[in-house]
């Protein structure tokens, strides 16, 4: 299966891991102990900075979607406050990643058979897929589908669905694109596991073109696992408040323990080792998930370098995250076979095999 072109999105404005940690001081912390502790997480999360729909202004008060605490029990704006502003926001930024990806393929939109969108933050309808018709030109008898509420796995889904299509149809185009809208669920609850997600998540849209004749990257095989007796490790729920995640602490250890132990596994049966990898792009859902990777299946400091970065300078997209770093590894002339690899909700593994 063929990618042909890349294209990727950030909201316009950004703030930096510092100037967040104080606008979220304002809105979880209920003391100065609390400050300085959310200061140091914040610090930890490997993040420089990130982009976000909500921002207005690059000094304070940076944004008004979030106003101040009024009492102890006050969680914020309403989820359905938070879905008006997705569907303000989203496809936007999903046309944007669309056209540049379409552009850098040499598609046309009237080409484009079948297109497949992704997003775990948002819902209305008609959705993305109905904008980014109209939007981009498609053609109105396009073949559409969404995949919805995946987590940060979505991408690694719909290339799952595309490859099937190519393979019946060498004839077809597909446009793949992820958006996602993570600072809407900001969490005003002093919660170890919230305080993690706030550090961590951030707004970007990621798309590329199946099909056509000179390839930017090709997949060659994907895997994919549920972990069993590990649904409570990562979990992605409908509040009254935005959506609200879980990240459990066991999360490490259940990466080096299972995760990493079915990707050798899958390794294996592709006739590689880890070491035999050239490139390594993995999901960066935070440095400890990173840090647990590399430890499991013996990385060098250098072979994560794609994705410490992508999270340093966007922090956590979810499923849009996958599709910079093979972006960036594309612009960089990555070195074959690569290894991509996604985790999310269940808890579950996505594994993908690509190739210059």
């Amino acid at each position: 299966m063929n990618i042909c072109g890349f294209g990727t999105a950030v909201p316009r404005l950004a703030i930096a891991q510092d100037d967040a940690a104080a606008l979220s001081a304002e809105l979880v912390c209920r003391d100065a102990r609390q400050a300085r502790m959310l200061r140091v997480l914040f610090r930890r999360a490997g993040v420089e900075r990130r982009h976000s729909v909500l921002l207005e202004s690059t000094a304070m008060p940076w944004q008004s979607f979030y106003p101040p605490r009024q009492s102890d029990t006050d969680r914020g704006p309403s989820t359905g406050a938070r879905m008006e502003s997705y569907e303000q926001h989203a496809v936007g930024l999903a046309h944007t990643a669309s056209r540049r990806a379409l552009a850098a393929s040499g598609v046309s939109p009237g080409e484009i058979s079948h297109l497949l969108t992704v997003s775990c933050t948002g819902f209305f309808a008609p959705g993305i897929d109905a904008g980014l018709v109209s939007k981009l030109g498609l053609q109105p008898e396009v073949t559409r589908a969404h995949l919805g509420f995946m987590g940060c796995h979505g991408l690694f889904n719909a290339l799952a669905l595309a490859r099937p299509i190519v393979l019946s149809n060498p004839e077809a185009r597909i446009l793949v694109c992820a958006v996602e809208l993570c600072s809407l669920h900001y969490s005003y609850l002093w919660d170890s596991e919230k305080l993690v997600a706030n550090a961590l998540f951030a707004d970007g849209a990621a798309a590329l073109v199946i099909g056509g004749s000179e390839p930017a990257m090709r997949v060659l095989n994907q895997g994919s696992t549920l972990l069993l007796d590990s649904a409570d490790a990562m979990t992605w729920r409908i509040g009254d408040h935005g959506f609200e995640m879980t990240l459990s602490s066991t999360l490490p250890t259940l990466i080096r323990d299972d995760a990493a132990q079915w990707v050798l596994r899958w390794l294996a049966a592709q006739g590689l080792r880890p070491d035999e990898v050239g490139t390594w792009a993995i999901h960066p859902g935070g440095p400890r998930i990173l840090d647990a990777f590399a430890d499991a299946l013996d990385l060098d400091a250098g072979s994560l370098a794609l994705s410490r970065k992508a999270l340093e300078r966007y922090g956590n997209m979810s499923s849009a995250t996958i599709g910079f770093i093979l972006a960036a590894a594309r612009e960089q002339g990555f070195t074959g076979p690569g290894v991509a690899i996604g985790l999310g909700p269940g808890l579950t593994v996505e594994a993908m095999l690509f190739d210059a």
